[in-house]
């Protein structure tokens, strides 16, 4: 039986990443935030259509799990925009680490979650899966490469004994 095992990060839909960085750094004590602004991505199939995925993101930790807070740019489609408009924000994914993105694709395409959208951002394969039916947001699917654990373990080791100043900090 398939299982994905459990999350690595949790993602929010925000319309403004650095806002809401510092409104979770203050109010939930989690960070510091590190921002990356209009991530490039590339190789983007909306629902099976070419399309594009700009965005900006803060990572933050937040106790055992990494955060996200995603504020999309753009103006199209997307899966983001499933879920929320540009005003609105709200838990839009959890993330997994996977050996293989496509047969764990292809297992919840099974299971009756559609693929939502493909992409490649830093060397980097992910998939958000559509499990809004059920689960009420999408799964993010991507291979644990060295580049992405680093990131990880970069975020981690900030938040580690971190006193709340600089909540705010370039990727």
């Amino acid at each position: 039986m398939f299982r994905l095992g459990p999350p690595k990060q949790i993602a929010y839909a925000v319309p403004n990443a650095i806002e809401a960085a510092e409104k979770w750094a203050k109010d939930f004590g989690a960070g510091p935030f590190f921002i990356a602004e209009h991530i490039p991505v590339t190789d983007v199939t909306y629902r099976g259509t070419p399309s594009t995925f700009d965005h900006t993101s803060a990572y933050g930790q937040w106790g055992d799990l990494m955060v996200e807070l995603v504020q999309d740019h753009g103006s199209g489609p997307s899966v983001v925009r499933d879920m929320y408009d540009k005003h609105e924000s709200g838990l839009h994914h959890l993330a997994y680490f996977v050996d293989d993105v496509d047969l764990a694709t292809n297992e919840l395409n099974k299971m009756g979650f559609p693929l939502g959208m493909s992409a490649l951002a830093g060397g980097t394969r992910f998939h958000h899966v559509d499990a809004r039916g059920t689960l009420g947001h999408f799964i993010e699917l991507y291979e644990p490469r060295e580049a992405l654990l680093g990131f990880y373990e970069r975020v981690r080791k900030a938040a580690h004994g971190w006193n709340g100043e600089e909540p705010i900090r370039i990727r």
